[in-house]
Protein backbone atom coordinates (compact mmCIF):
# COMPACT_ATOMS: atom_id res chain seq x y z
CA UNK A 1 0.00 0.00 0.00
CA UNK A 2 1.45 3.41 -1.28
CA UNK A 3 0.70 6.71 0.78
CA UNK A 4 -1.16 8.99 -1.50
CA UNK A 5 -1.00 12.00 0.62
CA UNK A 6 3.25 12.42 0.76
CA UNK A 7 4.45 14.64 -1.61
CA UNK A 8 6.45 14.02 -4.26
CA UNK A 9 10.01 15.64 -3.92
CA UNK A 10 12.16 16.58 -7.01
CA UNK A 11 14.41 14.40 -8.37
CA UNK A 12 17.62 16.41 -6.89
CA UNK A 13 16.25 16.54 -3.58
CA UNK A 14 16.82 13.65 -1.03
CA UNK A 15 14.84 12.63 2.27
CA UNK A 16 17.05 12.30 5.24
CA UNK A 17 16.66 8.67 6.98
CA UNK A 18 18.02 10.66 10.26
CA UNK A 19 17.27 14.18 10.23
CA UNK A 20 20.08 16.99 11.31
CA UNK A 21 19.58 19.41 14.10
CA UNK A 22 20.27 22.78 13.72
CA UNK A 23 19.58 24.41 16.62
CA UNK A 24 15.16 24.56 17.26
CA UNK A 25 14.66 23.59 13.01
CA UNK A 26 14.84 19.98 12.36
CA UNK A 27 16.76 19.63 8.75
CA UNK A 28 14.49 16.47 7.04
CA UNK A 29 15.54 16.82 3.04
CA UNK A 30 18.32 18.34 1.17
CA UNK A 31 18.12 19.69 -2.50
CA UNK A 32 21.17 19.61 -4.52
CA UNK A 33 22.04 21.56 -7.01
CA UNK A 34 24.90 20.29 -10.21
CA UNK A 35 27.95 21.90 -9.33
CA UNK A 36 29.58 24.39 -11.41
CA UNK A 37 33.81 23.42 -12.04
CA UNK A 38 34.54 26.44 -9.37
CA UNK A 39 32.74 24.15 -7.16
CA UNK A 40 34.68 21.61 -7.97
CA UNK A 41 38.19 23.47 -7.41
CA UNK A 42 40.18 21.53 -5.09
CA UNK A 43 38.85 18.11 -5.40
CA UNK A 44 39.06 15.45 -7.42
CA UNK A 45 36.79 14.32 -9.55
CA UNK A 46 37.57 10.46 -9.26
CA UNK A 47 37.47 10.62 -5.46
CA UNK A 48 33.64 12.75 -5.88
CA UNK A 49 32.65 9.80 -8.22
CA UNK A 50 33.97 7.57 -5.81
CA UNK A 51 32.19 8.77 -2.87
CA UNK A 52 35.49 9.58 -1.38
CA UNK A 53 33.59 10.80 1.78
CA UNK A 54 36.89 13.69 2.32
CA UNK A 55 35.39 14.89 -0.95
CA UNK A 56 31.68 15.38 -0.43
CA UNK A 57 32.33 16.97 2.98
CA UNK A 58 33.97 19.45 1.08
CA UNK A 59 31.50 19.74 -1.92
CA UNK A 60 27.88 18.93 -0.40
CA UNK A 61 28.24 22.62 1.78
CA UNK A 62 28.78 23.96 -1.99
CA UNK A 63 25.99 22.58 -3.97
CA UNK A 64 23.09 21.94 -0.94
CA UNK A 65 19.80 24.07 0.14
CA UNK A 66 19.85 24.47 3.26
CA UNK A 67 23.45 25.22 2.99
CA UNK A 68 25.00 22.25 4.77
CA UNK A 69 28.01 22.89 6.76
CA UNK A 70 31.27 20.88 6.50
CA UNK A 71 30.58 19.67 10.41
CA UNK A 72 26.67 19.06 9.59
CA UNK A 73 27.82 16.72 6.51
CA UNK A 74 30.10 14.81 8.52
CA UNK A 75 27.33 14.26 11.29
CA UNK A 76 25.11 12.83 8.22
CA UNK A 77 24.07 9.43 8.68
CA UNK A 78 25.86 6.45 6.80
CA UNK A 79 22.54 5.87 4.36
CA UNK A 80 22.63 9.67 3.97
CA UNK A 81 25.39 10.23 3.03
CA UNK A 82 25.14 7.35 0.53
CA UNK A 83 22.28 9.21 -1.16
CA UNK A 84 23.96 12.29 -1.40
CA UNK A 85 26.74 10.79 -2.89
CA UNK A 86 24.85 9.09 -5.58
CA UNK A 87 22.92 12.70 -6.67
CA UNK A 88 25.75 14.12 -6.67
CA UNK A 89 27.38 11.29 -9.15
CA UNK A 90 24.17 11.53 -11.42
CA UNK A 91 25.39 15.50 -11.91
CA UNK A 92 28.82 13.91 -13.55
CA UNK A 93 27.93 11.55 -15.47
CA UNK A 94 26.76 13.09 -19.14
CA UNK A 95 23.14 12.51 -20.09
CA UNK A 96 23.72 10.13 -22.99
CA UNK A 97 25.90 8.17 -20.53
CA UNK A 98 22.35 8.30 -17.73
CA UNK A 99 20.29 7.12 -20.58
CA UNK A 100 22.07 4.19 -20.91
CA UNK A 101 22.55 2.99 -17.24
CA UNK A 102 18.73 3.63 -16.70
CA UNK A 103 17.77 1.03 -19.73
Amino acid sequence: MTDTTAKKLPANTITLETPLKRGDTEITTVTFRKPSSGELRGLSLTAVLEMEVDSLIKLLPRITTPSLAEHEVSQLDVADLVQAGNQVATFLVPKAQQAYLEA
